[in-house]
């Protein structure tokens, strides 16, 4: 019987989220027939990744997200193990966890992406910004809207002295819509609007039951949403993704504007997760989208 390690927790700011993605996949995993050796994993050295892993399971089920679980950390210690894991690889893994090297490389492949501000938090003044309000600062590497702020005309410019999230990437706000396309294997699923009651993708707001509207497949024009989908493939392909990815846009109608944000090589798989939901809408159920994902696991060596 094959035997599946699966990995969760971790150490970054999203830890209780990907704790929920995999118990998720481990009932998954289990209804499939694998034995699954759940790992909460609460350190990044390679020898206590070696420890858990032993004896050496037949292949890593990676439920880690945001440091170490999406950066090329866990993966290149899988990689020199030689033990075959679902998701990303490791280069892939890393440039799309830098938002800055993402968004040069969706312009590179003219992929519409914002003007943006690059750089060090803490020495950040509005007068640095070359451009006006609104708009959107965020940490350069990270997930789940952790570190995300909004300043429009009336806000007050926050004091970042104890920004705890590195560089810092700055974009002007978009009005319109909030969307994302998953690809899976390669083909891009649907796409959805999300529809906060705050206005704004907040953490909470992803995470919590009624905070949310999902528009599942989104009522936008067919050309637009062709578009998406074609963005969010191409993004896949230049990125080095592989399994599943999920690419996040805004789309103001009012101008026509679309505006590639960020490529993400973990998506959630919790019952708010995205990616389940348009795998669903396909026809593919959440069990036998963690089964696509063990099928396609490997290693950067193959």
């Amino acid at each position: 019987m094959t035997t599946v390690a699966l990995l969760f927790g971790g150490i970054s700011p999203e830890r209780q989220i990907s704790i929920i993605s995999g118990k998720a996949c481990s009932r998954a995993l289990k209804e499939l027939g694998f034995t699954v050796v759940e790992v909460d994993v609460t350190s990044s050295d390679p020898e206590y990744i070696k420890e858990q892993l032993t004896p050496r399971p037949d292949l890593v089920f990676n439920s880690l997200h945001g440091t170490f679980g999406e950066d090329g950390g866990i993966q290149n210690i899988l990689n020199v193990l030689k033990i075959p894991y679902t998701h990303s690889g490791a280069a892939s893994s890393r440039l799309c966890m830098d938002k800055y090297a993402t968004l040069k490389m969706y312009s590179k492949h003219n992929i519409p992406r914002l003007e943006h501000w690059y750089g060090d938090a803490r020495a950040l003044c509005e007068s640095d910004i070359p451009f006006k309000r609104p708009f959107v600062f965020k940490p350069a590497n990270g997930g789940s809207s952790i570190g995300l702020h909004i300043i429009k005309e009336n806000t007050l410019f926050p004091d970042l002295t104890q920004w705890q999230f590195g560089k810092i990437l700055v974009e002007p706000y978009i009005p319109g819509l909030e969307l994302t396309v998953c690809v899976l294997e390669g083909e891009p699923l649907c796409v959805t609007e999300l529809i906060p009651t705050s206005g704004v993708y907040t953490y909470a707001e992803k995470y919590t039951d009624t905070l949310t509207k999902h528009v599942c497949p989104a009522n936008i024009d067919a050309k637009v949403q062709q578009k998406l989908l074609h963005y969010a493939q191409k993004a896949h392909k230049i990125l080095g993704c592989r399994g599943i990815s999920r690419t996040d846009f805004r789309f103001d109608p009012a101008t026509n504007t679309i505006a590639t944000l960020e490529t993400n090589t973990q998506p959630g798989m919790t019952k708010h997760s995205l990616s389940p939901e348009q795998a669903s809408l396909r026809g593919i159920s959440f069990t036998e989208l963690v089964h696509t994902l063990v099928k396609l696991a490997r290693t950067d060596n193959g």
